[in-house]
């Protein structure tokens, strides 16, 4: 007897349909085909336990699985429920007809329980796609299943569990639309409200996070420049619905954490100095999200940037343009996305103190060029923003409690503004019907550009003479009004004027 039934495999973090086929014949052993990894080839030695601890038979006869598409690389062990169910409905030991128009992911204990997946909400849309009636998943997979809406789903504990049930009837299964995501952050994060002055630094921070734009904050140990980034996420908009589903399932693809991701608040990635090419953008012989995906709609702070090593950083100038990572390997091609911030934060020089008010600096000319080149010059172009941060006297720390005014500016002002701004591209974006593309001011081409952008006749000779005095290439031009156009944004002005420029080329340059 043959039996098909439907479960479903990841491709980077895109799910495929899979078809297994089971076919008992005359003969002895059990083969797979249709490319399994060890984790699938293993399932063989999991499913004859578990159905021998819950009673059932294995058949005494050949046992083929077929996983069709046969030219698709599967790996893990989701598959263990449903071969389970195709060799009990091949065997005649129960009738697999009702699981037929299904989609079942599991992985199997030896006492039948039936385990934790990785990447189901990305699988989920696989059943919606084919028209299935419904979804059979693990109990311990219900955190993520919540969120999956437009399909019912059986949360199963274990295959004696599903198999004690008739039919899998309507009332087995929980309707869709079960959780509804209300969209606000955690405020468990940092406040811009404890960062005593640093009041360029502040405003930078904000027209970051309006409009996605990359930034790199310069100043010696001390001074605040990772307080400054860890206070980032706080100002920020909670994840849309879109971008929470998006992020939630790089998040459970990778097997990471979700619980931040649950809350709304956007990812933060601080990945340490020492990280690997292959950890930062992803990779590896089956490839999976690296540093920049699991940033993808976040934040991605390199503290001590140039710490990293310079090849490290120079994959990053990719992704940072065209906001996804594509990794190929002998069999095929994975896309991950990778819309990201850049934060990044250095020192000067390599003792840290050069400029200092106070310290003297003890590097050499040469050790300063040599630190600083560490950095290639079309890196440095796709930072938008570069800002000094300068020490604050340590006196004046002992008052902080006292302060008061735009120096103590809090995390909710500078959000409130945020938001408005993000408000004002929405629908500026939205108007000519570009808002499923592009989200963000920095996310604009160099077309869109032109055709979204107006400047004022001062604003226009500001940026002639600046482009003639420092030589500007086109695409610090085109950041750079991106930038003012930010700026004009959060002031509230449909026109970008020539202050809105000239604070942008002093953002860009204000070490």
């Amino acid at each position: 007897m043959l039996v098909k039934l439907w479960s479903s495999a990841l491709h980077g973090i895109e799910a495929k349909p899979i078809r297994i086929e089971v076919a008992i014949h005359q003969g002895i052993g059990y083969h797979m085909v249709g490319l399994p990894d060890n984790a699938i080839r293993e399932s063989w030695h999991r499913i004859e336990t578990a159905l021998k601890t819950l009673g059932y038979s294995m058949p005494r006869q050949k046992i083929i699985v077929n996983l069709a598409p046969a030219d698709l690389r599967k790996e893990g062990s989701s598959f263990d429920l449903c071969i389970a169910l195709g060799i009990l409905g091949a065997s005649g030991q129960i009738d697999i007809e009702r699981f037929a128009e299904y989609l079942i992911l599991g992985e199997l204990s030896l006492d039948g329980m039936v385990k934790h997946v990785q990447g189901i909400l990305a699988m989920s849309r696989v059943a919606f796609d084919l028209k299935l009636k419904g979804l059979i998943l693990p109990e311990k997979n219900r955190l993520q299943g919540q969120w999956i809406k437009s399909i019912p789903i059986m949360f199963i504990a274990s295959l004696a569990e599903l198999l004690s049930q008739n039919n899998p009837k309507e009332e087995y299964f929980e309707p869709p639309s079960r959780k509804e995501y209300s969209g606000i952050a955690s405020t468990d994060i940092p406040d811009f409200k404890d960062v005593y002055g640093q009041k360029i630094p502040k405003r930078a921070m904000q027209i970051a996070a309006a409009g996605g734009h990359n930034l790199m904050l310069i100043g010696p140990p001390g001074a605040g420049k990772t307080m400054l980034s860890r206070c980032l996420p706080s100002i920020l908009p909670a994840l849309s619905y879109e971008e929470f589903i998006e992020t939630l399932s790089v998040h459970e693809v990778a097997g990471q954490n979700i619980d931040n991701i649950l809350t709304g608040l956007r990812p933060f990635r601080d990945p340490h100095h020492t990280t690997s090419d292959v950890a930062l953008v992803g990779g590896g012989r089956f490839p999976q999200p690296g540093e920049i995906s699991l940033a993808h709609n976040g934040v991605l702070f390199l503290d001590e940037m140039y710490e990293f090593k310079r090849s490290t950083l120079e994959v990053l100038r990719q992704p940072i343009e065209s906001h996804k990572i594509t990794i190929s390997r002998s069999n095929g091609k994975v896309e991950f996305p990778a819309r990201f911030m850049l934060i990044a934060s250095v020192n000067p020089c390599p003792c840290g103190y050069l400029n200092h008010p106070a310290i003297q600096c003890t590097c050499s000319s040469r050790k300063i060029a040599q630190y600083q080149s560490k950095i290639s010059g079309p890196m440095l172009e796709r930072i938008d923003l570069q800002i000094g941060v300068e020490p604050i006297d340590a006196k004046k720390l002992l008052e902080v409690n006292s302060k008061k005014g735009l120096d103590n500016q809090s995390s909710e002002v500078l959000r409130d503004g945020v938001l408005q701004a993000r408000q004002r591209q929405k629908e500026r974006f939205n108007a000519i019907g570009l808002n499923e593309q592009i989200m963000l001011n920095s996310m604009m081409s160099s077309a869109q550009i032109k055709a979204l952008v107006k400047l004022d006749s001062p604003g226009r000779k500001l940026l002639h003479h600046t482009i003639d005095k420092l030589n500007l290439s086109a695409r610090l031009v085109h950041r750079t009004i991106k930038v003012a156009r930010t700026i004009a944004d959060l002031e509230g002005c449909d026109e970008v004027g020539v202050v809105h420029l000239s604070e942008a080329l002093q953002l860009r340059c204000a070490v």
